[in-house]
């Protein structure tokens, strides 16, 4: 069924009439205060959709709902789970949206989080977690001598060759400057870096370890 179809709804101030809703449409109800948009909108259309969804719960998930009564209306076909929003929503942030202001953003992440791949938008590729034996594999197959590396941000707390010293117990071997490796071998490096990392000054940096076939 592709519409939502109201028989005989006589709600509140409602006199019995028909009307069929087209399913991936924005309907707005308007009219006079009293015409009984509110009475088709909450206590008609959402109060059913709420009901028959709470009826599918088993009988341990009922007793935390509040169960709602069934509304004055003859039938009420091709109806899904509704959710409902007060017209004075408590919800006061520029970024809310009906995701946010009924919870459902929150299951929403959840489910792309667990059942969504992500793609490259540059190749078209999976994005997907490698572990580290995947990671070598592929350095290895591509041929040739490859350098691992991640940038360092500058320190403040510390000097920068108490860095280096860290980072060579750590076990790296290697620092690049601009682009250029310094000299130094595994134990020495503190004392051959470049005069940029024997002190505080400014200067991006690169440690790495290099990985040949």
């Amino acid at each position: 069924m592709r519409s939502l179809v109201v028989r005989g709804a006589r709600q509140h101030n409602l006199r019995g009439f028909t009307l069929a809703l087209p399913h991936g449409a924005l309907i707005v109800l308007t009219g006079p205060s009293g015409s009984g948009k509110s009475s088709l909108a909450f206590d008609t259309i959402y109060a059913e959709g709420q009901r028959r969804y709470i009826e599918s719960l088993s009988t341990y998930a009922k007793q935390f709902l509040e169960r709602m009564p069934r509304p004055a209306v003859d039938a009420i076909e091709g109806i899904a789970p509704a959710v409902a929003i007060e017209q004075k929503n408590p919800t006061t942030s520029s970024r809310s949206t009906t995701g946010t202001a009924t919870e459902i953003y929150d299951y929403l992440r959840l489910l792309w989080s667990r059942i969504g791949r992500a793609r490259c938008v540059n190749c078209g590729g999976e994005v997907r977690s490698d572990t580290v034996q995947e990671a070598v594999d592929r350095l290895v197959a591509a041929g040739g001598d490859r350098i691992v590396a991640f940038p360092l941000p500058p320190v403040v707390r510390a000097t920068h060759r108490q860095l280096v010293e860290n980072l060579v117990a750590m076990g790296f071997v290697r620092v690049m400057l601009a682009g250029t490796a310094a000299p130094g071998r595994e134990g020495t490096a503190s004392r051959s870096c470049p005069p940029a990392w024997t002190s505080r000054g400014p200067g991006r940096c690169w440690w790495s370890w290099t990985a040949s076939p």
